[in-house]
Parts: structure tokens; C-alpha cells; sequence
């Protein structure tokens, strides 16, 4: 008779198996793994290498190194490591002080001396400080140069890589300051700048001034204004010279030509036109924008005229031809703003939907756009010598690096809306902000060293203080503003003022690495 197998449940057969894995390797479950010298000094080796690497220069004490000979010391994983500053420098003996006397008058003898010896962390502390052998100073110059390429290549301090964790080393510098943590970066003192002040109040249009330009010869400047009128004045007196009506609605943006005596004008009404200076006549006309076209840059080096409206695109026209070239589209709101270069991105918009476009002027296509500002771009201002460029917005004016708009810092405090933005070959950033204060600025550190609200004219309204146009003349030693008080304002610089009389409030604030 067969005898029947007892029938069990898949569960209770898995588990019968598992007992008997785990019973098979019950006795090696908790043994660990015999350590092979080898490589446990390999591994060790490479450790202190990488983790250690900056400090295994540093001294063995003389207390440490006698009982392992005077040469040299073998650590326990193969490395050979030297008394500090051997062969022609002298060493280094960490000892206690000169033996002293117990107490006056008492003789100096084998047995009445006392030494005191230091604790093993002072000891340990002063090797660490000890000044550097010349091989160490010839390495830590290679660190130093680090540093160096950074502020050759204009990139300042404050912008080195986060990676580089340890503080770069100076040549001849003391070695503990290998080990220091690299020190939050702070703000290089500002250069020094003369205060500006207000000199002129030059009265004449009969509404908002809106735009502003000085002529290439210096003479005189022309500004745009709600009376529709564009007027003509005197850099030197501030007489008027010339008015000129044709516009029938606000003038938003003026410019002289460089290359023809032509004045370029734009305003509400649309209307794009040009005006021959000998005969204070329009001979051109450029129609295609579909809004009020709000600002306008000739070109520095060829026979272009660029221009921005509400309608959100930019157009380039051939000035002698009166075509259109190319209408520049892709922002999404009214462009305030554009400015040209003779170096790529030859165009640089900003607008109202909060970006800054950087344009190829050939193709007509946007190279890149900027989204970093949260708010309105209304003022974007060109450094007339370095590479870089300002963007102003009510959250903060920031500036960028060409070619590719690169952020290279905030310039934080003008709380307000930012009209206008200029600045000069001395590095004197000027904002003009809708409430009418106006604001100077070092532009490599980005520290305010100024603030300006100069006084409405009489007979204005406190609320009719605003600058909605700023400009240097071609000799930067003088600063014109447009404002809603219907006046223009000339600023000089203070002649009397000395960096004693006014001295930098400045502190080396902490940067704070903010990108937005």
C-alpha cells in the first residue's frame, strides 16, 4: 500500500526552503571579511591623498620624529614623510620655554630648573602656523594663479567657481591658510566719484519732456516732449535755438546722426520721420509701425535706423530707402526700448513683457532672450567701452556680458519704476526713476554712491516729478535729464568735492549670490 505524501501550501513549502538557506549559511552570517593589508594600504593611500592632500606638507613634530629617526618617517601605509624644511633650510624644533628659576633669587641649577613644555594641541597649532619651506612657496604660487586668470579675465573675485572649496592660497602665505574655509565674497571698494550737482533748470516746452540727445560735435542737444514739438538748444548757455512741429502726438525718441546731418524723431502718432537739419525740414518718412512707436538708436556704423513700439515688435529700416528691412517679432508686449552695436548682438531690445532680446541683425531672429527681470524692461543703457550692458526694471537694474547676455551682477535699491538709464567712460551709471529721484552708481561694484531728487519747477505739482529721459554730453562732464515738470535739468560734477570732503560710506558688504 503506497503511503500518501502530506500535501502542503505553497507558502509553507517557500519558507521550509528558506530555513534551510538560512540554517545552510547560518555559521558565516555575522563574519566579517578578513582585511588584506595590501589593499587596505592602497585604499588608505588614496585617501589621504585625495582628503588630506592640502595638509600632508605640514611639519611632524620633533617629539614624534625621534623615536623614528631623524631622516625621515615611514607612516603605516608606505609614505615617507620628511622633518619640515630640510636640507638647506633650517628645521623646525617645537620645544618648551628656556629653563627659569623658581622664583628671584634663587641660583639657576640642573636642579632647581623649571621648563615648561606645551600641551599637544598648542604644539600641534604652532606647526601648523609655521612660516613655509621654499618648495611650498614656489607650489602655493600655482595656486595663486588661479586666482589671478580669474581677475585677468575680468571676472572678479566674488565670482569664482562655488567648487573651488578651500581658500586660494597667496604666494608665500602662511600654510594654515590651506585650511581655511573659503570666506563668503564680498564687494571691492568702490572707485571714488565726484558728487554731482544740479546746476541749470532750462525752461521753454509746454509738457512732459520725454526724450533727450546731445549732437556728436557737442554744440548743442535736442529734446521731445507731449507739446508734440521737438526744440533745439544751446549745450553751452541753454538758450533755445530751433523748434521744430510736424508730430501730432507725444515725441518719444530723438537722435542726431553721427554720419548725415540728419535728426531722426519718433513719437504716439506712429510716425517714424527724419529731419534735414540744413533745411529744418521732414524729407523722410518711415510708415509700417501699427502702435505709438516708443524709442529709436541709429546704428554706429552703417546706414540703419532701428525703432521699438507698442505694437511689440522692432523694425529695421534702411534710412536712405525708407524699407523696412526686417520687423523684428517675438516679444509679447509693447517693446520700451533698443539700442545698437557695432559688435554682435547688433541690436538689443527690452520690453514690457519682462525680457530682453539680444537680435542678429542679418537674419532678423533672436540670437538670445533674457527672462531673469520680473517686471517691465523700460531702460537698457550700452557701457561705451567695456562689453557688458544695463537693463533697468522696477525689481532691479542688473548687468549683463555680450555676446550671449551673460548675468553678471544686480545693482539693488532704486525701488521704483526706471525710466531711463545712462552711463559714461568713467563708469558713472545714472538711473532716472517715474518719482523722479535719480540715482549714481559705481558700475564695476555696483555701490550707490549718490541720490539726487532735485525740486519741481514752480508752479508744478510734487506728483509731476519724474525723469523719463537721461544723457551725457559727447564730454561727459555734464548730465541733462528730462522731466515731467516740463523742464530739462543739467547736472556737473561738484569741482570743489575731494575724496576727503566726501568720503566712501562703503562697507564690504556679503555679496548675497542672488541670480533673479
Amino acid at each position: 500500500m503506497v503511503e500518501e505524501v502530506q500535501k502542503h501550501s505553497v507558502h509553507t513549502l517557500v519558507f521550509r526552503s528558506l530555513k534551510r538557506t538560512h540554517d545552510m549559511f547560518v555559521a558565516d552570517n555575522a563574519k566579517p571579511v578578513s582585511l588584506d593589508d595590501r589593499s587596505h594600504k592602497v585604499k588608505m593611500a588614496v585617501k589621504l591623498r585625495t582628503e588630506y592632500g592640502s595638509v600632508l606638507h605640514m611639519p611632524v613634530l620633533k617629539e614624534n620624529a625621534r623615536e623614528k629617526g631623524a631622516h625621515g618617517v615611514i607612516d603605516s601605509y608606505g609614505h615617507k614623510q620628511y622633518l619640515q624644511n630640510q636640507g638647506d633650510d633650517d628645521e623646525y624644533l617645537i620645544t618648551g620655554t628656556h629653563p627659569y628659576p623658581p622664583g628671584p633669587g634663587v641660583a639657576l641649577t640642573a636642579d632647581t630648573k623649571i621648563q615648561r613644555m606645551p600641551s599637544e594641541s598648542a604644539a600641534q597649532s604652532l606647526a601648523v602656523a609655521l612660516p613655509p619651506s621654499q618648495s611650498k612657496m614656489e607650489s602655493n604660487r600655482t595656486a595663486s594663479s588661479i586666482g589671478d586668470i580669474y581677475r585677468h579675465a575680468g571676472i572678479p573675485e566674488r565670482s569664482q567657481p562655488p567648487g573651488l572649496t578651500l581658500a586660494m592660497m597667496e604666494a608665500g602665505g602662511n600654510k594654515n591658510s590651506a585650511l581655511m574655509a573659503k570666506k563668503a565674497p564680498t564687494m571691492p571698494k568702490p572707485q571714488w566719484h565726484p558728487p554731482w550737482k544740479l546746476y541749470r533748470v532750462i525752461s521753454g516746452h509746454l509738457g512732459w519732456v520725454r526724450c533727450i540727445a546731445v549732437e556728436p560735435g557737442n554744440q548743442w542737444f535736442v529734446t521731445g516732449s507731449a507739446d508734440r514739438t521737438i526744440k533745439i538748444w544751446d549745450l553751452a548757455s541753454g538758450k533755445l535755438k530751433l523748434s521744430l512741429t510736424g508730430h501730432i502726438s507725444t515725441v518719444r525718441g530723438v537722435i542726431v546722426s553721427g554720419r548725415s546731418p540728419y535728426l531722426f524723431s519718433c513719437g504716439e502718432d506712429k510716425q517714424v520721420k527724419c529731419w534735414d537739419l540744413e533745411y529744418n525740414k521732414v524729407i523722410r518718412h518711415y510708415h509700417g509701425h501699427l502702435s505709438a512707436v516708443y524709442g529709436l538708436d541709429l546704428h554706429p556704423t552703417i546706414d540703419v535706423l532701428v525703432t521699438c513700439s507698442r505694437d511689440s515688435t522692432a523694425r529695421i529700416w534702411d534710412v536712405r530707402t525708407k524699407a523696412s528691412v526686417h520687423t523684428l517679432a517675438g516679444h509679447t508686449n509693447a517693446v520700451a526700448t533698443v539700442k545698437c552695436q557695432a559688435a554682435e548682438p547688433q541690436i538689443i531690445t527690452g520690453s514690457h513683457d519682462t525680457t530682453i532680446r539680444l537680435w542678429d541683425l542679418v537674419g532678423g531672429k533672436t540670437r538670445v532672450t533674457l527672462t531673469n527681470h520680473k517686471k517691465s524692461v523700460r531702460a537698457v543703457v550700452l557701457h561705451p567701452r567695456q562689453y557688458t550692458f544695463a537693463s533697468g526694471s522696477p525689481d532691479n537694474i542688473k548687468q549683463w556680458k555680450f555676446p550671449d547676455g551673460n548675468f553678471i551682477q544686480n545693482l539693488s535699491g532704486h525701488s521704483a519704476i526706471i525710466n531711463t538709464l545712462a552711463v559714461n567712460s568713467d563708469g558713472v551709471l545714472v538711473s532716472g526713476a517715474d518719482n523722479g529721484t535719480m540715482h549714481l552708481w559705481d558700475w564695476r561694484t555696483g555701490y550707490n554712491f549718490q541720490r539726487v531728487h532735485a525740486a519741481v519747477q514752480p508752479g508744478s505739482l510734487d506728483s509731476e516729478s519724474g525723469i523719463f529721459a537721461c544723457a551725457f554730453d559727447q564730454s561727459e562732464s555734464r548730465l541733462l535729464t528730462a522731466e515731467a515738470d516740463k523742464t530739462i535739468k543739467v547736472y556737473r560734477e561738484d569741482d570743489t568735492a575731494t575724496e576727503e570732503t566726501h568720503p566712501v560710506n562703503w562697507k564690504p558688504e556679503i555679496i548675497k549670490r542672488k541670480r533673479f
